[in-house]
């Protein structure tokens, strides 16, 4: 075995025993606080939901639905718990304080299609019903992913012609009008796949491609819309794009003023600094003629340079940010002793735009990215009422701000 072999081989044995790496919202270290045990525990077919019901009830009476987000692996009430409770706002507390029963809805696996998650969805959404004393409508909604697969569940459920009994529906900054991870990071996840093919699996799930704005599932590739995107689109628009009988609200981590979080198009983000990964660039995406996005370098000579060309300046756009470029420079900096230092100048960069939130407008343009949305009439969303942080905050972070503000709308 050559030298290169055995270092090739030293750096994927590592990678392999680490936790894989995942870039997604929440909580990245085991809960530190446990929830209590749930009321009830409904396994449902691709998920189960954990049922906490609210203070003064003995059963379901006012059900509220929370569909979690985007990961890789199951949910688990534990990670949940940890991101609605116990690290800022305290969402499921304040929820079961004013009498609503909690429905925690988590999936079989986060990453699979939102179509097939959808249809837990409609299972709890059923089993709600079935269990329910008294006639109080539902509200059902999700965090991130989780908006959108609950918006497919409600609008499959009206084609159907089945009465889901909801009177509201809410998102939690979910990317209505898709969301972003650099191509930067697509790229590097698929070069390294050789190395440990998990980082690429999850870039290249079913849920991510649905998601993502633009795609690569090679490093080799031109930045696209996937086909399973496109595929889910058009199933969304099959069953009419939005429920129609209950009210839509939305929330945004991003700002309506149309300030950005800060990060300049075509800056290094993430710069190799050891020996097996010297001469590794990632950069904040470019605009204009500057399309370079990133050079590649693991262990090989070869450094090839990753073009995309005719993109806005997404990474620094008001909305929901995720520590992208942080969470990989934190897990290769673990690997120093085999080479793979960096140096992480940007943690993170625009995950949900807020204009995409709040689906007031798309995603390809700076003027769309960066519009004054409080200048903008509400009638031009499609969601009934919205509303926005009062900074550039990470996805999905549980704020009182936004969540009281949907608290107070609840049915």
């Amino acid at each position: 075995m050559s030298e290169q072999e055995q270092n090739d081989q030293q750096i994927a044995d590592a990678l392999r025993a680490a936790p894989p790496i995942i870039l997604a919202p929440g909580p990245r270290e085991a809960p530190t606080q446990l929830p209590p045990p749930p009321d009830d525990v409904w396994s449902l077919p691709g998920g189960a939901a954990w049922v906490y019901y609210g203070e003064g009830n003995d059963s379901l009476v006012r059900p509220v639905i929370m569909a979690d987000g985007f990961n890789t692996g199951p949910s688990t009430p534990e990670f949940s718990w940890n991101a609605l409770q116990f690290s800022g706002y305290p969402l499921i507390g304040e929820l079961r304080k004013r009498g609503r029963d909690v429905v925690l809805l988590g999936f079989t696996e986060r990453s699979a299609s939102i179509l097939n998650n959808a249809n837990t969805a409609i299972a709890a959404i059923q089993e709600a019903i079935a269990r329910r004393l008294g006639g109080h409508p539902l509200t059902v909604g999700g965090f991130s992913m989780g908006g959108l697969v609950a918006r497919y569940a409600l609008a499959k459920l009206e084609s159907q012609r089945l009465d889901h009994q909801t009177a509201l529906y809410f998102s939690y900054d979910s990317p209505h009008r898709g969301a972003w991870i650099p191509i930067a990071l697509q790229a590097f996840a698929h070069y390294i796949r050789r190395l440990d093919s998990r980082f690429s699996d999850q870039m290249n799930s079913p849920a991510s491609r649905q998601l993502l704005w633009r795609h690569v599932a090679e490093w080799q590739d031109a930045p696209a819309t996937a086909k399973e995107r496109t595929e889910f689109l058009a199933a969304l628009e099959g069953v009419g794009g939005w429920p129609r009988i209950p009210r839509l609200i939305g929330v945004a981590n991003g700002v309506g003023s149309g300030k950005g979080n800060g990060v300049k198009p075509g800056k290094t983000a993430m710069r190799g600094t050891g020996l097996a990964v010297t001469g590794t660039d990632l950069r904040a995406q470019s605009t204009g003629t500057d399309s370079l996005v990133a050079t590649l370098r693991v262990v090989t000579l070869q450094r090839p340079d990753i073009h995309a060309t005719g993109m806005p300046d997404i990474d620094g756009a008001p909305g929901g940010t995720l520590e992208g470029f942080g969470i990989l420079a934190d897990e290769l900096n673990k690997l120093t002793h085999l080479g793979m230092a960096v140096d992480n100048p940007i943690r993170s960069h625009c995950f949900v735009p807020a204009v995409s939130a709040v689906a007031i407008r798309d995603i390809a343009t700076h003027d769309d990215l960066y519009v004054d949305i409080n200048r903008l009439s509400p009638d031009d969303s499609e969601l009934d009422d919205f509303k926005l942080a009062s900074k550039n905050e990470g996805h999905t972070t549980i704020t009182e701000e936004l969540s009281s503000w949907i608290i107070d709308r609840l049915p």
